[in-house]
């Protein structure tokens, strides 16, 4: 039997930009019009804002300046409304807010020369993204992240996810936005749990890519533990700045292979979020997470004591608690599904990123069970030690 072929290989140039600025929707700010025109003049163009209610409490005037900004300029910007959705885990959790944007774009009549503005913590838009990139196979997003969490990692990517059968981002898109807004004015008013948890990521990227940069923490710990501006601004640009460097430079920013070196310290981090029905911030998770992969690669005598506890040291002296909250076996062996559930969430070969030194990342493709529960007991005993 003959078998005939055809084939065709094509390339898609994706280009998306971060601005950083302070009162995005002030009126004599021009920047948000001037994103909205590049797209298209002419006409104007649809906007439907999703809003974080968590964030909203402490911005109680900002859906009347977004109005106020979209109404100063008609013929550009048409303004259809803001929906407002729960902050935090709780809106991937659950189904009915995707929804309800999806329903919210349909009867907006939304379409793919519209805009979807998701403005809030990286919860929020993920999730908001989601529903964008499935509504007509893909509405334009911008996102305007609101935490330093989002600022600097969650919102500077190119996932968009929700979380379903108790496991993080299970359905999700790869869906570059058409632009980030990074407004420093959403920083000031953040807990002080949101504004360190953030920099658990800046520290992430610092310990696989960038020794200097991590330095620069070192140094700064004060500043940025006592809500220094100036400081966390330069720590979200250069920590944003290496992130979508990665996805350009990486090849593979769709994740088509089982290598994820910026989810370093994700696989336990994951794990613990659920365990604690999401009462752990992301960011916390994460610095618990890279504490046991450093401890686990201290064991295995990747990186030496005077780097492990270089490293700790920061991440104690910046006020990250470092315990792993688990406790028997039973809980210990929860936590280690986590690893399971990593390798099936990138398919294929299991792939943990560790490092060797700062800023130097090292991968491993199995992990010792064993090793990684003396792990938790020798980070756990430390953290006890040091309290005492």
């Amino acid at each position: 039997m003959k078998i005939k072929t055809i084939e065709q290989s094509f390339t898609v140039n994706y280009r998306y930009q971060l601005y950083f600025t302070s009162g995005l929707f002030s009126i004599d700010n021009p920047l948000f019009l001037d994103i909205i025109t590049s797209f298209k003049t002419g006409s104007a163009v649809k906007l439907l804002f999703v809003l974080d209610k968590g964030m909203l409490v402490h911005h109680p005037g900002l859906e009347k300046a977004i109005a106020a900004y979209c109404h100063q300029h008609p013929s550009a910007l048409d303004y259809t409304g803001c929906m407002v959705v729960p902050g935090g885990e709780e809106v991937k959790n659950n189904g009915t807010h995707v929804d309800s944007v999806l329903e919210a774009i349909n009867s907006n009549r939304i379409c793919r020369h519209s805009f979807v503005i998701a403005i809030g913590g990286g919860a929020v838009i993920d999730m908001a993204g989601y529903a964008a990139a499935i509504a007509h196979r893909g509405v334009k997003l911008i996102r305007i992240p609101t935490t330093v969490l989002s600022q600097n990692d969650a919102a500077v990517g190119v996932k968009n996810s929700i979380n379903i059968f108790g496991k993080k981002n299970f359905l999700g898109t790869f869906a570059p936005p058409y632009a980030i807004i990074n407004d420093s004015e959403f920083l000031k008013t953040l807990e002080q749990r949101d504004w360190m948890a953030g920099v658990a990521e800046a520290i992430k990227v610092a310990l696989i890519q960038d020794a200097k940069f991590f330095g620069y923490i070192r140094e700064h710990t004060r500043q940025l533990r006592y809500r220094d501006l100036e400081t966390m601004q330069y720590v979200i640009h250069r920590c944003a700045e290496m992130h979508m460097q990665h996805i350009a430079q990486g090849g593979d920013p769709f994740e088509s292979g089982s290598s994820r070196p910026l989810d370093f310290g994700h696989w336990a981090a994951h794990k613990l979020e659920f365990m604690t029905g999401y009462q752990m911030r992301h960011g916390e998770a994460v610095a618990r997470g890279i504490s046991l992969d450093l401890m686990y690669a201290k064991l295995l005598k990747l990186i030496n004591e005077e780097a492990f506890e270089e490293i700790i040291g920061v991440m104690e002296q910046l006020g990250f608690d470092l315990q792993i909250p688990v406790k028997g076996k039973k809980e210990k062996a929860l936590l280690l599904e986590g690893i399971r559930e990593f390798r099936e969430h990138l398919g294929g070969q299991l792939t943990i990123t560790l490092i060797k030194g700062i800023g130097k990342k090292h991968d491993v493709h199995e992990i010792d069970k064993d090793l990684m529960l003396e792990a938790i007991h020798a980070l756990n005993n430390r953290v006890k030690l040091k309290v005492l």
